[in-house]
């Protein structure tokens, strides 16, 4: 999986959900940013344009069950033009205008 992860951009609000589900698993946290940047991954900020973006997904998403987080992701994405990586299946339903891999 790291090889998937050289070159990926993560929006914050990722990274922020990546340590809070980390921190109620009791999973250390220190040093995990340093870990994601030398696998090659960069952590981008949530720009108001991929909030607009996230918040115009929701009608579109909903019946997906996906959070701001997952939103956010898709907003980086389209934002950036790179594809998405995920674990979630319900994800490939989706009729955006991006590139979805589902990993597992």
């Amino acid at each position: 999986m790291a090889h998937a992860l050289e070159g990926a951009s993560v929006s914050a609000v990722n990274r922020s959900e990546v340590l809070q589900k980390s921190l109620h698993r009791k999973v250390e946290i220190e040093g995990m940013r340093q870990e994601f940047i030398e696998v090659g991954v960069s952590f981008e900020p949530f720009t108001p344009q991929q909030a607009e973006t996230a918040a115009r997904l929701w009608p579109r998403t909903r019946r997906h069950g996906l959070s701001l987080a997952d939103r956010a992701c898709l907003a980086l994405a389209m934002d950036k033009a790179l594809p998405v990586l995920t674990a979630d299946r319900a994800w490939s339903e989706l009729a955006l205008d991006i590139e979805i891999r589902v990993v597992r």
